[in-house]
């Protein structure tokens, strides 16, 4: 399985104008983070101060992440990037060196 960290921003264009609606978006939303959350779906997730956006962490394989994110388009633009552990980091850096000597 592969660390995932996804960056997310609301797109604007779908959001609601009116504050009833744009409440009820919110808490069905929020509802879906708890909900992946409490599944292992997500590992964290987090909403930056201004509202706009936020980030999440996974652990899983491309697919099923992909189908993880679909039920959040289109209110939801992913940029989503694998990322290694710092464990991993320094075994690639290794394997590098001892690479490059040969």
């Amino acid at each position: 399985m592969a660390t995932f960290y996804m960056r997310w921003h609301l797109n604007p264009a779908l959001i609601p104008t009116d504050p009833e609606e744009r409440g009820k978006l919110w808490i069905s939303m929020l509802e879906m983070v708890r909900a992946d959350m409490k599944s292992g779906t997500l590992t964290d997730w987090g909403m930056c101060c201004d509202a706009n956006g936020g980030y999440a962490f996974a652990e899983t394989d491309e697919t099923s992440l992909n189908i993880s994110i679909l039920k959040w388009m289109p209110y939801v633009i992913f940029d989503i990037k694998s990322v290694l552990t710092a464990d991993q980091c320094i075994a690639n850096i290794k394997q590098a060196a001892a690479a490059a000597k040969k």
